[in-house]
């Protein structure tokens, strides 16, 4: 039951078809809830919208007898409800939550300073569309959060955001008592943005109720009616900036110059991906730019375009060596960085770092690394320059225990994510698990593996290991691709997630896993010591430190850690064994990193820092 009223506004222009389902997928909600009154305005249809709506009791109808377009239209309801919050819904709605209206509700009053509330919206195919909407001063074009992707139950989170999209916004009474209805400079497209931005400059949060998610067709007035979409859109757009550019103009409080690899298949192409659109997100202008070679020791060329609208945005932004200069890569690299304050960002898996690396370093202002290992490991290579710690993270809006799982069976899921190679101790995986379990037990290693060396035959290598014939299920995922926001519904497809790395920069897959609310087995070494440990996890002992034995150059003369393997068999064994356990661990961790290591996080340190040194 809805503890105040709450009045429905839903505007139709044709599409008669669509309103049915609308009204039809509604109806519950009215007599379950109560306390809601519903309007439904026509803008001048020319079908049987209005003759059928005629025959509902339950709805108070308003005929404009011509299209007003969508501000006036909706103006017309708002103006005429006096009291109670009001709910904008477009006629292509389709409600399959019960208690969607409710868990709106709740939101909008979990906070006084929360004035407008909108949701997760996917269309009729399931696919996710988006979750809050943001616009960058560079374009003026709007743009939806997320898109497009398959549906894995991302952007479950409540969270503030820019924007909403009005096909369902849920508008507090004092939002509109303090600024009116819709703004009537417009016809159609961008009012809702335009609502967002005076809401919040009024003293209103904007959130995304992410426990809410409706069924949206998009664009169906248009559509049917043969409107001109283009026309409308570029005239609100035109009257949008005229509007917000002198605000927009001044929503950056800092910038920042970065140099690095965001367009390829890299870790520290994704980081650094998260890293500058966190900092978008606290306003930070951020000027990017490529350099062939940067952030590997195997040069590649950048793809020109991301499929990701904001970085291409960033990307076009003119390169300003006036501000804070990072650059993000490998540290025989940090020679490129032309900034007035230069900083270098890196790290290392080893217990000491190449000359090269040093010397590069010492050309610095700062060092920056993301753990205290690295910190270390830098400081007693020979790294005179200061050295602050910036942790990495996670997006928790894909990486969180509410994404979906793939898993099918009763099974005991253990998994490893890794690229082939001597670091990620691939061999003792294996064979600690193949002489762990056998086909008796009910459980699976999955391993998805990358293989980058075309010199190196995973399956050759594996077949060498001679396992137990009798051992238990391994599936090899090898070179298997598919979208990287789709990590986080493989993760949840497990129950335990397992990595007797030897050594980790930072060790991104262990913390995505218990963002995941996944129990995790890893070495108790180098930079995951930082965030993961025997109270939200199942670290492997190390028995010895032993030389780096991989062909990467940057090893040579150091050393890594060797896990305890009859450690790793018997922490396997283990969380089979104690599954609550290992699930009461998962959540523990899921909440720590939540609070302590997402992008969010890492990208106020960086603020923080830039802001001291301008």
């Amino acid at each position: 039951m809805l503890k105040k009223k709450v009045s429905i506004i839903i505007l139709t222009w044709n599409g008669l078809d669509y309103t049915k389902k609308c009204l039809h997928s509604l109806k519950p909600t009215i007599e379950n809830e109560g306390n809601v009154d519903v309007y439904v305005v026509d803008n001048g249809s020319t079908d049987q919208t209005v003759k059928y709506l005629k025959t509902l009791d339950w709805i108070t109808l308003i005929e404009n007898h011509k299209n007003m377009g969508f501000v006036r239209g909706n103006n017309v309801a708002i103006k005429m409800i006096q009291d109670g919050d009001i709910v904008l819904l477009n006629n292509d709605i389709i409600i399959e939550q019960s208690d969607w209206l409710i868990k709106m509700q709740e939101v909008a009053d979990s906070e006084a300073s929360i004035g407008i509330v909108g949701c997760r919206l996917v269309n009729e195919k399931g696919e996710f569309l988006h979750a809050g909407t943001y616009i960058y001063p560079d374009t003026y074009w709007g743009q939806q959060i997320g898109g497009n992707q398959k549906d894995i139950g991302q952007y479950s989170i409540t969270r503030e955001v820019e924007g909403v999209v009005f096909a369902c916004a849920y508008i507090k009474r004092a939002v509109i008592d303090k600024i009116g209805g819709l703004n009537e400079r417009f016809f159609s497209y961008f009012e809702d943005t335009d609502y967002c931005l005076s809401a919040k400059k009024a003293g209103f949060n904007v959130v995304c109720a992410g426990n809410v998610t409706l069924i949206h067709y998009q664009n169906t007035s248009v559509n049917i009616n043969h409107a001109n979409f283009s026309d409308m859109f570029l005239k609100s757009q035109s009257t949008f900036k005229k509007i917000w550019h002198k605000d927009l103009s001044k929503k950056y409080t800092a910038r920042l110059a970065w140099h690095s690899i965001v367009n390829f298949p890299s870790g520290y192409a994704v980081s650094a991906k998260n890293m500058m659109l966190a900092l978008e997100e606290l306003n930070v202008d951020i000027r990017y730019q490529y350099v062939y070679g940067y952030g590997t020791p195997y040069p590649v060329e950048e793809p020109k375009l991301s499929d990701d609208y904001r970085i291409n945005i960033i990307r076009k932004r003119r390169f300003d060596k006036k501000c804070p200069q990072i650059v993000y890569g490998q540290g025989d690299v940090f020679k490129s960085n032309t900034g007035k304050y230069k900083i270098g960002f890196t790290m290392l898996e080893t217990t000491g770092i190449p000359k090269e690396w040093v010397r590069q370093c010492n050309m610095m202002d700062e060092v920056w690394v993301p753990s205290t290992f690295n910190k270390k490991t830098f400081r007693s290579s020979g790294v005179k320059v200061p050295i602050r710690i910036m942790p990495l993270g996670v997006d928790v809006n894909y990486y969180n225990p509410e994404i979906i799982s793939y898993k099918k069976h009763e099974k005991f899921v253990f998994l490893s994510v890794f690229e082939w190679g001597e670091r990620k101790a691939p061999e003792l995986l294996l064979r600690a698990f193949s002489n762990t379990f056998s086909q008796k037990d009910d459980v699976i290693l999955i391993c998805k593996v990358i293989n980058n060396d075309p010199q190196v035959h995973v399956k050759k290598q594996i077949q060498k290991l001679r396992l137990t014939e009798n051992g238990p299920e391994i599936i090899l995922l090898l070179n298997v691709k598919f979208p990287d926001y789709e990590m986080a519904a493989l993760y949840k497809s497990a129950d335990c997630f397992v990595l007797p790395t030897r050594g980790e920069g930072w060790g991104m897959p262990i913390l995505e896993s218990m963002a995941c609310g996944v129990p995790a087995i890893a070495t108790n070494w180098s930079a995951q010591t930082d965030f993961f440990n025997d109270i939200n996890g199942y670290p492997i002992a190390v028995k010895k430190l032993i030389p780096a034995k991989a062909k990467c150059p940057y090893y040579k003369g150091f050393q890594w850690a060797e896990p305890d393997e009859e450690h790793l068999m018997y922490q396997m064994k283990y969380v089979y064994e104690h599954r609550e356990e290992a699930k009461q661990k998962g959540r523990q961790a899921s909440d720590e990193v939540a609070q302590k290591w997402t992008w969010t996080h890492t990208a106020q340190k960086i603020k923080s820092r830039i802001e001291i040194i301008k």
